[in-house]
């Protein structure tokens, strides 16, 4: 786990609200009394990036404590897919990285919500193979410019299967956390739509889904009587100044 940088002028309110030490949450948001692990036969690598910090509103922890067979990795760069993971993978094209980067699924020709592609961005052929071969998801949890990072800063991707999204709906995050496109889900609602449709196990779409909107009505809940933990106006930059220089 990475070290947690010094709190800011204004934030040691919110770091004074202790934390699960589990999912790693401000007790008021912790739902792990309703988790029970999940036996899947898809494993899962979510690769965090480390100023992706967001403890009220993330979903990766939450995401893999949902699975035995997940992993959690904080950091910007590893050698190898096994090295990230802690074990041996003797064939990473039968692992899938979700990536999105500038592609999307409403650009391609095809009907699919999960779609292979390769390098070039185009639709693979034989998407049914394709996927029903995958024994290993990779997820980039952070920002859209965090995601960037993680995959062009880890070259071995490339030697993973990538796939993209085209959900039906948006994030449920609402209003909370603004995605910069339609198809952006969070970490935890791409794994349900993922391994729901791999496995063909709408019971872990629902468990997860359950979990998130859990998750969320207690995080609207305690923002009444926890306004510390309403996330924090980015400061807007004086382009005035930088012109002028």
């Amino acid at each position: 786990m990475s070290k947690q940088p010094a709190p800011e002028t204004g934030t040691a309110a919110a770091d004074e609200i202790p934390e699960c030490p589990s999912c790693l949450k401000p007790v008021p948001l912790c739902i792990c009394d309703s988790i029970t692990p999940i036996e899947s036969r898809i494993s899962l690598l979510i690769l965090q990036h480390p100023q992706e910090q967001d403890r009220a509103l993330g979903t990766a922890r939450l995401t893999a404590l949902h699975f035995r067979n997940a992993v959690l990795k904080i950091g910007l760069s590893w050698p190898s897919l096994s090295k990230a993971l802690g074990r041996p993978v003797h064939d990473p094209s039968r692992w899938a990285v979700l990536y999105l980067g500038s592609a999307k699924v409403a650009d391609l020709e095809t009907d699919r919500d999960i779609v292979a592609i390769n390098r070039k961005g185009e639709i693979e052929d034989n998407q049914r193979a394709i996927l029903k071969d995958i024994e290993g998801i990779v997820l980039l949890d952070g920002t859209w410019s965090q995601a960037k990072a993680l995959w062009w800063r880890n070259a071995w991707m490339l030697k993973c299967q990538r796939v993209i999204l085209g959900p039906a709906h948006p994030s449920r995050y609402g209003k909370l956390r603004r995605e910069p496109r339609r198809d952006g889900l969070s970490t935890i609602e791409s794994v349900a739509m993922l391994l729901a449709a791999l496995e063909k196990r709408p019971d872990i779409a629902e468990t997860l889904q359950s979990s998130f909107e859990r998750m969320l009505a207690k995080y609207r809940e305690a923002q009444s009587v926890l306004p510390e933990l309403a996330p924090k106006p980015k400061p807007k930059r004086d382009y005035r100044r930088r012109k002028r220089a």
